[in-house]
């Protein structure tokens, strides 16, 4: 069983930052590769960006390319999203999670991750 609980949630201005973080309990956390996904009102949970369990590659939606960072220190069992020049279209909850395996074909597929976060609130006004 792993828990994950995100933090760093908010209200910014649009062109605003804000960094989340994701604290997982496993002792196994750095085997994992670890996700960052976002849900919007009404629509379906997308995924924003992944990163392998060394930190070696990271992965990223088109929509955040460029503006996001992901991040981990696995000596803290922690996970971070950097998040940069916010705009409205990047309102939603915002979850992490732990992949299962290690097949990088299935980084950006929701199915492919097992444990997930309670989400965190964004909220980017105009």
């Amino acid at each position: 069983q792993v828990q994950l609980v995100e933090s760093g949630g908010g209200l910014v201005q649009a062109g605003g930052s804000l960094r989340l973080s994701c604290l997982a309990s496993a002792r196994t956390f750095s085997t994992y590769a670890m996700g960052w996904f976002r849900q919007a009102p009404g629509k379906e949970r997308e995924f924003v960006a992944a990163i392998t369990w060394s930190g070696g590659d990271t992965y990223y939606a088109d929509s955040v390319k460029g503006r996001f960072t992901i991040s981990r220190d696995n000596a803290k069992n922690t996970v971070s999203l950097q998040m940069n020049s916010l705009n409205p279209e990047d309102t939603a909850v915002y979850y992490c999670a732990t992949k299962y395996g290690s097949n990088r074909t299935t980084i950006r597929e929701r199915y492919a991750y097992g444990y997930w976060g309670q989400g965190t609130q964004v909220i980017v006004s105009s």
